[in-house]
């Protein structure tokens, strides 16, 4: 790049031959070629896979205009995603980081990988092996989460006029709903224990609303990621939709596998001035 460039770090893997090898081929966000940046310490196991990205977009200040621009928000994500995914999909180890992981070159990136040696890799050794699954569990479009009915008053007997009779048939058709909601609600919560038995840990997501739930049809009640061994991602998919069977009202998505980001982020040092993190 002729422009002013930054180190954008894509995820934290192994330095192996093989890690060399899968990024040989990657190119990230802004089209430039994936490489792997080492540490300083050359007794240190680790390597970020970077790429370079304009200063004009990635600073710290356009970075925060462009978090309005849906349409670049969304490209810059589906070309994260890409890179970590070519990774784990080259059976590599991989720590994916968060979006926009930025560094002003080169240096400031393994100064990084040498102070956080230790916390990377830990969240690494935890990893290897593992993937991400989604589970989502949906209530059918029939049944509604319970909202107050000021308007429909106490059960009415027939007869007392079409307004009186209508609130009545209203009321009843509300307390179904509740009652199915409940019922719904109990199973998501007798489905959630089951995939916890079937993994090694459970982060909650917050249930998605509007278009955030996509076209599947129904209420979101259960957006949580699982992160679950290779090796077991076929038992743990049969297991919870063989838990979800017959249930009335409650439909089932498993999503994935995925490189695990909800697993790859916790409490870490304090960041340095030089790192913008989105």
């Amino acid at each position: 790049m002729s422009d002013p460039s930054l180190v954008y770090a894509y995820a934290v893997l192994r330095r192996t031959p093989e890690a060399a090898a899968a990024v040989s081929d990657l190119r990230g966000v802004a089209a430039d070629p994936i490489h792997l940046v080492e540490p300083t310490d050359p007794t240190s196991q680790l390597a970020f896979a970077v790429g370079h990205v304009p200063a004009a977009d990635y600073d710290e200040a356009p970075l925060k205009a462009h978090l309005d621009d849906l349409d670049w928000l969304e490209s810059t994500v589906r070309s994260h995603h890409a890179v970590v995914g070519a990774l784990v999909a080259c059976g590599a180890p991989v720590l994916p980081l968060r979006l926009a992981t930025v560094y002003p070159d080169e240096d400031h990136a393994r100064q990084a990988l040498d102070t956080r040696r230790a916390y990377f890799l830990s969240l690494l050794d935890r990893l290897t092996g593992h993937v991400e699954l989604g589970v989502r569990i949906y209530a059918t479009p029939d049944i509604t989460p319970p909202e107050p009915d000021t308007e429909a008053g106490p059960e009415t007997p027939t007869g007392l006029g079409a307004g009186r009779a209508y609130l009545s048939i209203r009321r009843r058709r509300q307390r179904r709903n509740e009652e199915a909601w409940r019922t719904v609600v109990q199973a998501a919560a007798h489905l959630t224990r089951t995939a916890g038995t079937l993994a090694v840990d459970r982060v909650a997501h917050t249930p998605q609303r509007g278009s955030l739930a996509g076209p599947a049809p129904g209420t979101n009640v259960g957006n949580d990621a699982y992160l679950v061994r290779a090796d077991r991602v076929d038992a743990f998919r049969t297991g919870v939709l063989a838990a979800a069977e017959g249930i009335p009202g409650l439909r089932v998505e498993v999503t994935g596998p995925w490189a695990p980001y909800s697993f790859a982020l916790r409490p870490e040092p304090v960041m340095g001035p030089s790192e913008t993190l989105l």
